[in-house]
């Protein structure tokens, strides 16, 4: 009998409630409810939040299997027709599609954040104000939509099948679930190889020096490879979340709040260059245009009137800004 690699995260279902339960009962004994600073402790399980995460899981759950529906047979007919190599079966085939899956798996991650329609989609996973083992299954049913699929059809084209494609998926997706903790410190000369606790705790994080790093999925070497990666600094403890605070555990309104707001920017833009860009340009464009627009107004009235005034430079540098929304 044949395993079915789409019911993987299925399968370790109880593997991963068993570590959430632990992580609870923990930190319920270790850490106060209360931070230093008055606000709740970001690590702790809080009941809205940890439901609105296991509905969120739900939901991506169901339209991810919806979505292999169309996703496996176009992997299968680019294999069919596209394909440049044959592998033969084996740990060399197996390495072969675990390096290539987690290189675009870091470009699908880094894409996410600097293209808004991604964005749309991946924000859903920041958007809790809390780090624990429960935020791995914050995940989006708008995935298929914004068009994560579409990043493993390269892997048809090296010659893998859509079962080994969905596998190494899969695969990849369980065990970024375990680097969703604050319990773990630094893990030595892992850190250098592996995505890590601390390592995916600054990708978490809305600090001016943390956020837009460290897309790592398995592997830690393409975030050093592509100048992302970013250290965990303990003077400066990660807080987590957006930018603009969701403010709510409602599992509807974390999942579509960015993709209406897209909608209304799309809609209000003056032309079709300016509509695209609300689409597809860095999740930031469009308050750096109205930025700009208020700016330049600004300037014009003040000429008018007889004055100076300067316009403040757009700050473009770095990868700032997914986090506006």
């Amino acid at each position: 009998m044949q395993f079915d690699a789409q019911w993987l995260l299925l399968a370790l279902a109880p593997v991963f409630l068993a570590c959430i339960a632990w992580e609870a009962w923990h930190l319920s004994r270790t850490r106060p409810r209360v931070a230093s600073n008055d606000t709740p402790d970001s690590a702790r399980y809080a009941w809205p939040d940890t439901l609105c995460n296991a509905a969120l899981a739900l939901m991506h759950q169901g339209a991810d299997k919806l979505a292999w529906l169309v996703a496996i047979p176009v992997y299968a007919y680019v294999y069919r027709h596209f394909r440049l190599v044959s592998w033969q079966p084996g740990l060399v085939a197996w390495f072969a599609l675990f390096i290539a899956q987690d290189l675009l798996y870091y470009v699908f991650h880094r894409a996410s954040h600097r293209v808004r329609w991604l964005w749309a989609a991946h924000v859903v996973h920041h958007s809790s104000e809390r780090l624990n083992f429960s935020t791995a299954f914050r995940q989006s049913l708008m995935y298929p939509v914004a068009g994560m699929w579409v990043f493993w059809i390269p892997l048809a084209m090296l010659g893998f099948t859509p079962e080994q494609i969905v596998a190494i998926v899969l695969v990849n997706l369980a065990f970024q679930f375990f680097v969703h903790t604050q319990t773990i410190s630094k893990l030595g000369w892992l850190e250098y190889v592996f995505n890590t606790p601390s390592m995916h705790r600054v990708h978490h994080a809305r600090n001016a020096r943390y956020i837009d790093r460290n897309y790592a999925g398995v592997l830690a070497i393409w975030d050093r490879m592509f100048g992302s990666y970013v250290e965990e600094d303990a003077h400066d403890a990660p807080d987590y979340g957006i930018v603009k605070p969701l403010a709510s555990c409602n599992p509807l309104k974390a999942t579509f709040h960015e993709w209406l707001a897209m909608a209304r920017d799309f809609a209000r833009m003056p032309d079709w260059r300016s509509r695209l860009a609300a689409l597809f340009a860095p999740p930031d464009w469009c308050e750096r245009h109205d930025a700009l627009g208020l700016a330049s107004a600004t300037s014009a009235a003040s000429a008018t009137a007889g004055t100076r005034c300067g316009v403040p430079e757009n700050n473009t540098e770095g990868e700032f800004g997914s986090r506006s929304s």
